[in-house]
This record gives structure tokens, sequence and C-alpha cells, in this order.
């Protein structure tokens, strides 16, 4: 594997819950609701870890959000080397459209590579990146983001235009307090995020998702 590294070392790493009690989370890839249709390799338990420096700003985000009466919903964080091989294993087994209907309607799956929804590497690998959006206390709902987790297309993007007025708005604040607590934004991807300065840029972590 050129010019990055694996590593298996959990010590700086965190469970998201243990140190922002408020997170909810929704661990897709631990269940069967996501895009492969099983639970993926490494996520042993479906629980949410990041690096402590990620960690430490998405804090930050939560008390803000709370204030404002929001609390952050995790769909998820790092993600182990072994699950992204399991997505492109996943990608090359072009019979395997069980998923296809809710989560890539409009895609054809010989494609996935090419347009960039499956690549041998990810973000969240590296430890600092995270997926979420915001569930609003009041309403006891998700806010209305315009589009769901993982779905592949264009709706997904972050500057997709067309939404009502509320389903922007929300995009828009959930961008930009990100932002502003130093998480830098996909934009093929509204609900994800990744440390700005991430500490492990070149490093690729593989170890399972369990109890640190």
């Amino acid at each position: 594997m050129e010019n990055y590294n694996i590593s298996n070392d959990s010590s700086n790493f965190v469970v998201i819950s243990e140190y922002i009690p408020d997170v909810l989370l929704d661990i897709r890839y631990y269940s069967t609701f996501n895009f492969v249709g099983e639970r993926i390799d490494g996520y042993k338990l479906p629980i949410a870890i990041i690096s402590k420096p990620a960690a430490e700003k998405l804090k930050k985000v939560s008390e803000y959000f709370k204030e404002k009466g929001y609390l952050l919903k995790i769909f998820d964080a790092y993600r182990p080397h072994k699950a992204v091989m399991h997505f492109v294993r996943w990608a090359k087994d072009i019979d395997n459209q069980k998923m296809k209907d809710y989560f890539y309607p409009d895609v054809d799956k010989t494609k996935l590579f090419e347009l960039g929804y499956i690549a041998e590497k990810s973000t969240h690998s590296r430890g600092s990146t995270v997926d979420l959006t915001l569930f609003d206390i009041k309403t006891g709902k998700d806010l209305d983001m315009g589009g769901t987790f993982d779905f592949f297309g264009d709706i997904s993007h972050s500057d997709y235009s067309k939404l009502t007025k509320e389903q922007l708005d929300n995009r828009k604040m959930l961008h930009e307090v990100m932002i502003a607590n130093g998480f830098k934004p996909l934009e093929e991807e509204w609900w994800h995020f990744t440390l700005m300065d991430e500490p492990y840029k070149d490093t690729y972590f593989n170890f399972d998702i369990n109890t640190l």
C-alpha cells in the first residue's frame, strides 16, 4: 500500500457517546439498513469512535446545538479499513443489488467507482471524520435535510439547490456550525465532515469498532 500506513493503534481514540453523552446514534453499518444490506466488517458494536482531537471539537458543536434545541445524531465516524474493503467487494459484485431501490435507484452499480461513490480509501479510516445530522428535541424528529444518509445521487451534494427553504436553511446551519468548529464538509455528502487539522493524514486505521 503506497503512500499511506495501516495501523491498529486505538490509543488516541474515544467512544463518542462516552465523551459526549447527549449524542444519538444510528450506526447503519452495524445494522443491515445500509447500501450493502448486511453488517459491515469491523463493526462489532453499534457505537461511534473518533480521534480525541475530533471529539473535542465535536463536543463544542454538540454543546452549541443543544442550547438551540438540537442533538447530534451520528451515522458513522471512524470506519475500519476492512469495512472499506467490504464496500469494495460489494461494489464489484454487480449482481448484488438488493438495496438499490432505496440507496442508489438512479445509479448504475457498474459505475460506482467511476462516479466516486465507492473508493479503496476513506477519510473515515483516518479517524477524524463523522457522518451526522441534527435531531430536533421539541418535535422528536430529525431535521429535514432534503435527503437521506448514504443516498447515491445529486440530492446528497452539499450545494444541491432544488430543495425547500427549510431544507436549505437546515443544511446551511449544520455546515456553518461544523465549519466554525474546525470541520471541513464534503461536497458530495451533506452529512460528512472531516476535522480540518486531522492528526492522522497519512494513516488508515483497521482496529474493530468495539469497546476501547
